[in-house]
């Protein structure tokens, strides 16, 4: 992935891109804790670096609800939503609605070539609903 991006192959690189994919929507702090745990002393700036390049390179999707920090996943070129907690936070995907990007038809595009919409659901996940379900009682 990283040759097919113009990328040179690191250690730092395969250990972020690997943290990423085996921890989606996670944010750099959680990234570089898991990434020093395979890699060791990694700094904090090299791992801000690589997900910079990972993400310009296409590899990698940044994604930042209101009132989070920027969140990374490694799956990108297929225009799926997410689904956010209000209460908790956790975050899944939620496959586009119609099926070709973008998934949504902009009533003015302004004179833009549209080729991506970013929607956002908010609410409550299985396990906060059952919790305020329990306290409404």
């Amino acid at each position: 992935m990283l040759r097919g991006a113009a990328l040179r192959v690191t250690a730092p690189r395969l250990a972020v891109l690997t943290a990423v994919h085996d921890h989606p929507h996670s944010d750099t702090d959680t990234i570089l804790g898991f990434v020093r745990e395979t890699r060791g002393g990694v700094s904090h700036q090299a791992v801000y670096d690589v997900l910079k390049a990972l993400t310009t390179a296409g590899l990698i999707r940044r994604i930042q609800p209101m009132g989070s920090v920027a969140l990374y996943e490694t799956r990108v070129g297929d225009n799926h939503h997410h689904v956010v907690c209000r209460t908790c936070g956790v975050i899944a995907d939620v496959d586009c609605a119609v099926g070709e990007a973008p998934c949504l038809t902009a009533s003015d595009t302004n004179g833009f070539a549209l080729d991506e919409a970013e929607v956002i659901y908010w609410g409550l996940c299985p396990e906060c609903s059952k919790t305020a379900a329990t306290q409404n009682k």
